[in-house]
């Protein structure tokens, strides 16, 4: 893998106005880095994005068609910063011919694709069928996608006009209730690479290099109370970010608790800085000492997984469509798989693809993937049942027949 590059950049460079529409850290500031992957045909581009300083890197992926051209999968951001780390690729190998929407329900990367679009009005634009907007369901024009070049993927992927080069595998629509989840898994023949959105991450254990940009946040999870300095030091951006990954995955692992209003105010007296960046020194979060070995099992010594959130809420909806799904992109002989979030590349098998889907197979009573804690699962199966008793979310499915591997 190349080194990261970026283009020298001020602040107008990494601007992006649109932020209100999803209003997630960091707001209107979105720094860039691109990653060539495989040399000369995979590039990853990188930013950040959060709430409450529970940053996460969020990634789309170009790659080089024959004998010119480029196809752009789930886009990111279209600051002038990206679209110049674009250009050079362009410059090289010719123009960006598709565009790729990969998802249906993951708003923080459909967001981007009508500005990304925009930018470049040579760009064919393809969208995972199904698409769904909240609270109106609206034409996708109105949600800014071009009208005249806009297109369904096919249902059979040999009728697309890159079938030649890459492979795609429609996740067909899982009923949340509010609205189905689906995404398109995309194979590249020439570099053997295979492009997900959200169904597989790999957790690393050290904070990417993204995050690590501008490693406020990581520094900010560190503290184990509001009276803590923010000390910038590689132990401390490293125990931030696996709390940040915590965060994220289970939203209020077991090992976290959060304060009362009353003591955080009162710690707020303590804190060394009060400014609107620290929170006015507000820090609601107390970490049991169990929190490295909830991580621990979370990063799996950085194997394929499926996320909790998806393992719980998802997947289990329609567990045998998720199951055929993951056969038919496990038939492409990948040797690397690039999700559009947390560590990337990673270098995988099919059958290592595959055996991250084995939770699948357990009834819907059972335990999640067992070998994480099950007590993390806890504000999760909450959610779960506050939405089941509203009816706003399915109910699970029988798990498919484990003969049928």
């Amino acid at each position: 893998m190349s080194a990261i590059a970026s283009v020298p950049s001020k602040r107008r460079d990494q601007a992006w106005p649109l932020w209100p529409v999803v209003p997630l850290y960091p707001y209107g500031q979105r720094p860039t880095l691109r990653v060539e992957v495989v040399k000369d045909q995979v590039w990853t581009f990188e930013q950040f994005q959060g709430i409450f300083y529970v940053v996460v890197p969020i990634r789309m992926t170009v790659v080089r068609l024959e004998p010119t051209g480029l196809l752009v999968y789930s886009p990111v951001a279209p600051t002038p910063e990206c679209i110049a780390l674009v250009r050079e690729l362009e410059e090289r190998y010719g123009p960006v011919k598709y565009i790729i929407m990969s998802t249906v329900t993951g708003i923080e990367h459909k967001v981007f694709v009508g500005p990304f679009a925009r930018r470049f009005p040579q760009a064919q634009v393809y969208v995972t069928p199904n698409q769904w907007s909240f609270p109106l369901n609206l034409p996708l024009p109105w949600l800014g996608l071009p009208r005249d070049r806009t297109h369904m993927l096919p249902a059979d992927s040999s009728r697309a006009p890159f079938a030649d080069q890459v492979d795609y595998a429609l996740l067909p629509p899982i009923d949340l209730g509010l609205g189905p989840f689906g995404e398109t898994a995309c194979f590249h023949r020439a570099s053997r690479t295979l492009l997900l959105t959200d169904a597989i991450v790999a957790v690393p254990e050290e904070p990417p290099a993204i995050v690590q940009l501008n490693p406020f946040p990581l520094l900010f999870h560190a503290r184990d109370s509001a009276s803590e300095a923010i000390v910038d030091t590689p132990a401390n951006r490293r125990k931030g970010w696996q709390r940040i990954a915590l965060f994220a995955f289970y939203f209020r692992p077991s090992t976290l608790e959060v304060a009362t209003t009353g003591e955080m105010l009162k710690e707020a007296k303590q804190a060394p800085v009060r400014s609107r960046q620290h929170y006015f020194g507000l820090y609601p979060f107390r970490w049991r000492s169990g929190w490295r070995e909830s991580f621990r099992a979370l990063h799996n010594h950085g194997q394929l997984q499926v996320a909790p959130i998806l393992q719980t809420l998802i997947f289990n909806r329609g567990p045998q469509a998720v199951l055929d799904w993951a056969k038919t992109v496990a038939a492409w002989q990948f040797e690397r798989i690039i999700p559009a979030h947390l560590a990337a590349p990673i270098a995988a098998t099919p059958e290592q693809f595959l055996a991250a889907f084995e939770f699948l197979y357990r009834e819907p009573t059972a335990a999640a993937d067992q070998r994480l804690p099950e007590a993390d699962f806890d504000l999760l199966r909450q959610i779960e049942g506050l939405l089941l008793s509203r009816g706003i979310s399915r109910p699970r499915q029988p798990a498919p027949s484990a003969d049928k591997k």
